[in-house]
């Protein structure tokens, strides 16, 4: 039979949460890459070996040397200062969609999954609706129909990633509703926003932040792949996706000018969510601590 550990305050600790605090090396490696990459989104073009956008036709279509570790595009761009200057789009983007979504979808959450009622009935009619359409496809139409672009492109995906941030806040919130903390502050008459806002949210934490992170591969994914479609970032831009789709015809003769941005999308989004997993754990821990 296995017996927690002491903590200070008098409370067991369960067995195994103090090494799930520790990051394991892939967490490790994980937080590594992704605190590169959101030290080159900062720095943008300072930590650069050359100008990103600065073309050398007689240097075009060159593989990998010491003046250019991943070679050079066929407008003789170098493949590694065009990934360094990517980092920035890589990290703003799926960002202000993660956090646009997050805030709009818990409020609606809250609000219909705390009130019940018409609320909660006029929310998840259009949530269902949203729901129940692709969202990739509906994305393409509409940045087809609207002309592109990146902004247009994270706009449309914050519209529809708030239906899928929605239900899971509605979810979590009905399951706290009817724990006794809840009666508790309705009985000494805590407002409902007050009850939502300071008691509910804080234990639903968890779930939210773990959601933002996978949130977070997908629009970057989702990003990227309107960019390669053509209807994100525009065309020479110094954007993951959209170097895949200028470089695709060099994989012959340069290789590396499509799969360094390739593999910079695969490990950014795998690093998000074994992250988001770990953080989930941590959190989930402290709360059942408390």
């Amino acid at each position: 039979m296995s017996i927690g550990v002491p903590t200070e305050g008098g409370v067991a600790a369960r067995p195994g949460a103090a090494r799930r605090r520790r990051p394991s090396p892939s967490i490790a490696l994980s937080l590594l890459f992704v605190g590169a990459v959101a030290i080159l989104a900062i720095t943008g073009t300072l930590l650069a070996p050359h100008d990103p956008s600065a073309q050398n036709l007689v240097d075009s279509v060159q593989g990998p040397s010491g003046a250019h570790l991943l070679g050079t595009d066929d407008s003789g761009r170098d493949i590694v200062s065009r990934i360094v200057a990517g980092a920035r789009t890589a990290v703003i983007g799926p960002l202000a969609v993660v956090l646009g979504a997050m805030l709009i979808g818990t409020a609606f959450g809250l609000l219909a999954g705390y009130r019940g009622g018409w609320p909660d009935s006029v929310i998840m009619r259009v949530v269902d609706l949203m729901y129940a359409l692709p969202g990739l496809l509906v994305a393409i139409v509409l940045l087809g129909v609207l002309g592109g672009g990146y902004w247009v492109a994270v706009a449309v995906l914050i519209a529809l990633t708030v239906p899928y941030d929605t239900r899971l806040v509605r979810g979590a919130t009905l399951e706290q509703r009817g724990l006794p903390y809840v009666d508790a502050a309705q009985t000494v008459g805590r407002s409902p926003w007050r009850i939502m806002l300071r008691h509910i949210w804080p234990n639903i934490l968890p779930l939210v932040v773990a959601n933002a992170f996978l949130n977070y591969a997908f629009t970057l994914v989702a990003l990227a792949s309107l960019s390669f479609l053509g209807l994100g970032a525009g065309p020479g831009a110094a954007e993951w996706g959209q170097m895949l789709s200028d470089n695709l015809q060099l994989i012959q003769d340069n290789a590396w000018a499509a799969l360094a941005p390739g593999i910079a999308l695969v490990l950014l989004a795998m690093s998000t969510n074994l992250i988001g997993d770990w953080v989930y754990e941590l959190m989930s821990d402290r709360g059942r601590g408390r």
